[in-house]
């Protein structure tokens, strides 16, 4: 019994759930950087924040398959990680005006995207289906991570890079785009059980 509680307990703090761990305090981390959003050198500490926690998104993974510290705690977190990551800063960054007007609704299809494919994979994993991620999907995820960037670094960016805002708003949309086909294919695989089902 204690040796099977250890096992656990060892799978827990591994370094792969190590690293999806820190990019849940990332969240935290990043929106209350971003609620003095005209303060640049906020602003610069947020990105870096980001950043890492979006280069932990990969080395998670990476540990994980290398180093054989796959596991069932693992599987369920690094999706909520990147989520909460995601939709915190999109959240934050609609209450400063960095994104507004119309590009708010490239910010709602993010999100409720990632509502919808939420569910389904839950359904879907009742039904012992697995969905693999696509290529698509990856670009999607790579659009996203680099178009928050752009977005967090906002007018502190402008000083460096203008038109930061701009790029970043564009890569937005392409995301959103991109997040319409994704959780289409998403939504036809749900369908299609829900159906056999029925």
């Amino acid at each position: 019994m204690n040796t099977a509680s250890s096992m656990r307990r060892s799978k827990a703090f591994n370094l792969a759930n190590m690293l999806t761990y820190g990019r849940l305090v990332a969240v935290p981390a990043v929106v209350a950087l971003l609620f003095w959003p005209e303060d640049h050198w906020s602003r610069w500490i947020a990105l870096a924040v980001f950043a890492l926690a979006g280069i932990t998104d990969y080395l998670d993974g990476y540990v994980a398959r290398t180093y054989a510290q796959q596991s069932a705690l693992g599987r369920m977190l690094d999706p909520i990680a990147d989520k909460l990551l995601v939709a915190a800063c999109l959240l934050m960054l609609v209450a400063d005006k960095t994104i507004q007007s119309w590009s708010i609704w490239a910010a709602i299809v993010i999100l409720c995207r990632e509502i919808l494919v939420s569910g389904l994979r839950e359904f879907l994993a009742e039904l012992k289906v697995g969905v693999p991620v696509s290529r698509v999907a990856k670009w999607k995820t790579t659009a996203q991570i680099v178009s928050v960037g752009f977005l967090i670094a906002g007018p502190a960016g402008e000083t460096v890079l203008p038109g930061t805002v701009l790029i970043g708003t564009i890569l937005l949309w392409v995301s959103a785009i991109l997040t319409i086909y994704t959780g289409w294919d998403y939504l036809k695989t749900g369908i299609h059980h829900m159906m056999d089902e029925g």
